[in-house]
């Protein structure tokens, strides 16, 4: 990502539409239990080594994924379905869209479906995350496709890379009940997020925190 792309962390600006349509940032149920999704992959390198951590500890996760990501590295795509994670819908190009026309909108996230399903053809992608968090009318014409919003409850700002203990610190002391967690797999180095990730998992579970999809579902853990 060049110098001047603007960084790909969360901007929350919510418009009057995004309102009429429920963006989901916590997952239903009680108890300690929270959801880990991805942003701005696949990644050639980040992506495989944050899928080999998920693995070992059957941990279920939604990828978000662009459009050009997919078509660059679809045998990445196939390998998040193939061990049984769950895709989004993050764009085509990671643009900002709040002030598009809902056909611009919907044009891109067909874009990006038709990647995926060139990709794996069979794969579900029952979610969407607006890129940077700009939420305009975006979930409107998301629900439209068939499509539910999910935003955040926790966000660590791995998009800016501030060493492995301090996201460490950020997830342990930052997560709540029912939280969906913002990270990322791609839009740059994400290596501290995988090592941050492979560390958080076992002292959660450690804590009784169970591991869950923004619809509650358990996946394969």
């Amino acid at each position: 990502m060049s110098s001047t792309a603007p960084p790909r962390g969360p901007r929350r600006r919510a418009g009057t539409a995004a309102a009429k349509v429920r963006i989901v940032d916590t997952v239903p149920g009680r108890g300690k239990r929270v959801a880990l999704t991805f942003d701005d992959g696949p990644d050639p390198v980040h992506t495989p080594r944050l899928l080999d951590v998920l693995d070992a500890h059957a941990v279920p996760a939604v990828f978000f994924v662009n459009g050009e990501q997919v078509d660059r590295y679809p045998e990445v795509v196939r390998r998040i379905v193939g061990a049984g994670h769950v895709l989004g819908n993050h764009s085509t190009r990671h643009d900002d869209m709040a002030r598009w026309p809902a056909a611009r909108v919907e044009a891109d996230l067909r874009e990006t479906r038709a990647a995926i399903a060139r990709a794996v053809p069979d794969a579900a992608v029952p979610w969407f995350r607006a890129p940077y968090g700009a939420w305009g009318g975006t979930p409107v014409v998301a629900a439209g496709l068939g499509m539910a919003s999910v935003g955040w409850r926790l966000a660590v700002t791995d998009w800016e890379p501030p060493g492995v203990d301090e996201l460490v610190r950020r997830l342990c002391d930052g997560v709540t009940p029912g939280a969906v967690v913002l990270l990322h797999d791609g839009g740059g180095d994400r290596s501290q997020t995988v090592e941050a990730v492979a560390r958080v998992v076992p002292v959660l579970r450690a804590r009784r925190w169970r591991f869950v999809l923004p619809d509650g579902g358990l996946g394969r853990s």
